[in-house]
């Protein structure tokens, strides 16, 4: 029997055509603010009051799976009063591949084409391995999406579903290229280390956007702190800043990492769980002690709402989006621009290129090299040759 895939996204339903019957094509037509994409064959339909109604009736009593995208959640609508009877799992979507079965008493449960037992191998083996509880969310997230999207279970997976999911994040949610190659890298992990299929070797990686660092001037970075009159914010801000630090690292540091005899923070939750010593600047220092006591400090440096919580990243991206606001600052800058703006200022002042290197914990020499191409050029001493053609001999 056919089964209609409605999905919505941002307001909006689209309902691919692949596979479908004249008659649903005609009733869907007719249906207010509906246009139709003869590339891809798919209905898209705007959400509105009016278009309610008419999509449901043309859809009438045929068995169709509403997924939601912004929660990757799915129901089965109308599998009950279907006459035709439950569907099989030879049954196929309109993508191709099968199409897992459900039972007739549960007509509204989410389609989930990821199984447990598959989540459970992967989570063992990238535990094996030691990796990051971020990357490990990382990878399990990328495999079930590709499964959800592509509604078929990882033993039927096939690397034209893997491009056109990849097209999908590119088009659609507009990932960068690093982005996409962390979907490629969870991919290649879970095909490759846990199934022992070799599908996802043969996708190739995107090239890297090569983009200069956005960095803020240091009358731009005292503008943003003189903004902030909460304490808390404040001293995160700073240290971010003082330390170079990422956003990561800012928020899981302990009262225990701060070493004030010695001015060092010592970073222990540092990306590839890499550990270093960064700066601890001397206006921090003389700030900390009354911060401590303000705040009731015992463990978190920046306890979240709970206190055996630390504060968590998107709340640090948030206290300094409202930073850069109020401050004016206009630029695309982020929290991550203030490690930036840590680098170049270095660089600027003179320091050597590969003591920030081991400040920042890069670890190649190339990736702090790209400060290079944002320090002013009068404080690295170089001069356009423009400049110069006073001095030129005849």
């Amino acid at each position: 029997m056919d089964v209609a895939y409605l999905f919505y996204k941002k307001g909006t339903f689209s309902l691919p055509m692949s596979g479908y019957d004249k008659e649903l094509f005609g009733a869907i037509s007719k249906c207010p603010h509906t246009r139709f994409d003869s590339s891809s064959h798919t209905f898209y339909i705007e959400n509105t009051k009016a278009g309610r109604p008419d999509i449901k009736k043309a859809l009438g009593k045929r068995v169709h799976v509403l997924v939601n995208e912004a929660t990757g959640s799915a129901s089965v609508r109308n599998f009950l009063s279907s006459a035709q009877g439950s569907y099989t799992a030879k049954e196929t979507s309109p993508f191709g591949g099968s199409f897992p079965a459900i039972p007739p008493y549960e007509p509204a449960d989410a389609v989930e084409h990821f199984p447990p037992h598959w989540m459970e191998k992967l989570e063992t083996e990238l535990r094996a391995r030691k990796y990051s509880p971020n990357m490990r969310s990382a990878y399990a997230n990328y495999n079930k999406a590709l499964c959800r999207f592509s509604s078929k279970p990882p033993e039927d997976i096939t690397l034209d579903d893997m491009q056109r999911y990849l097209a999908h994040l590119e088009r659609d949610k507009e990932l960068s290229a690093s982005s996409m190659n962390l979907a490629i890298s969870s991919f290649r992990f879970f095909y490759g280390a846990v199934m022992k299929q070799t599908v996802a070797s043969e996708q190739r990686r995107p090239k890297q956007d090569k983009k200069v660092p956005i960095v803020l001037s240091k009358t731009e970075v005292k503008n943003m702190l003189d903004a902030k009159t909460n304490p808390k914010h404040k001293m995160l801000l700073m240290l971010v800043y003082s330390a170079g630090l990422r956003v990561s690292e800012a928020v899981c540091l302990k009262k225990e990492h701060i070493d004030l005899s010695r001015r060092s923070i010592r970073i222990v939750s540092g990306k590839g769980r890499k550990e270093r010593y960064t700066l601890l600047s001397d206006s921090v220092c003389h700030l900390i002690k009354d911060y401590y006591a303000s705040f009731n400090i015992e463990t978190w440096i920046f306890p979240g709402a709970k206190k055996s919580s630390h504060l968590s990243v998107r709340s640090a991206q948030h206290i300094c989006a409202d930073a850069l606001h109020c401050a004016g600052i206009n630029k695309g800058a982020s929290i991550h621009s203030l490690r930036h703006a840590f680098a170049t200022h270095l660089l600027e002042s003179g320091t050597d290129i590969r003591y920030i290197q081991e400040l920042l914990g890069h670890s190649s020499i190339r990736t702090t090299e790209r400060y290079t191409h944002v320090a002013r050029r009068g404080a690295l001493r170089i001069t356009s040759p423009l400049d110069s053609l006073d001095e030129a001999e005849d």
